[in-house]
């Protein structure tokens, strides 16, 4: 059975948002057992866990013997396994990759951004200079996704991986409205959040939260 590391506490505006939720939901897809390391601050700092996953992050992923983490791998590591996460033929798998990629290195690299401005910084003079060209540069760069989406449901001819990785992404601007302004994003992003296999794997993620804290 597969191991999944991730946090037993973060503060209320990463809930939801922390990257063990991109695996858990791939695992639920693809109808893996799995089961969770939960790790606290001492424990991400241990040299036995940096040995695992060099930044102390989550998520950390270990199964049979492998050791992975970064949750793009993690998640392409799971696709792999499974025709639920990316299509049987060589061109569609090829495509589902390239959305993967493209969700981590074109979308999320234009969010995390404005994440940083508004999550942690909002109250600092430089940060308000900054946040309305951040603002402008992810619109484009949301335009650009939206109209390849166009109309389809998903960004190929069916749910796949990449999807999973774009919708993840997409979650971070919740504190936002910026998706209003791209209905057909929006309609993508709740589509795929309808799906159960994220419902239970949010639901397993947000459960540790609810825990009394040690």
């Amino acid at each position: 059975m597969m191991t999944v590391s991730a946090f037993k506490w973060v503060p209320p505006f990463a809930q939801g948002l922390v990257r063990d939720l991109r695996v858990r939901w791939a695992l639920e897809e693809a109808g893996l057992p799995y089961q969770v390391r939960l790790i606290d601050p001492k424990v991400q700092a241990s040299a036995d866990y940096r040995a695992l996953q060099p930044f102390g992050q989550v998520p950390m992923l270990e199964d049979e013997g492998l050791v992975l983490f970064e949750s793009g791998a993690i998640v392409l590591h799971i696709a792999n396994k499974s025709d639920a996460l990316l299509p049987a033929n060589a061109a569609g798998r090829a495509r589902a990759v390239t959305w993967l990629f493209a969700a981590l290195n074109s979308i999320e690299i234009a969010i995390q951004p404005l994440a940083e401005v508004d999550l942690f910084f909002a109250q600092e003079e430089w940060a308000k200079l900054r946040r309305p060209g951040v603002v402008e540069a992810l619109k484009k760069r949301l335009g650009e996704l939206a109209a390849s989406l166009g109309e389809r449901e998903y960004l190929e001819d069916r749910f796949t991986a990449g999807d999973l990785m774009m919708v993840t992404v997409l979650r971070i601007l919740r504190h936002t409205d910026l998706l209003d302004g791209f209905p057909t994003l929006k309609a993508y992003k709740e589509r795929c959040e309808a799906r159960p296999a994220f419902q239970r794997a949010l639901a397993a993620h947000l459960e540790t939260f609810q825990q009394p804290r040690a």
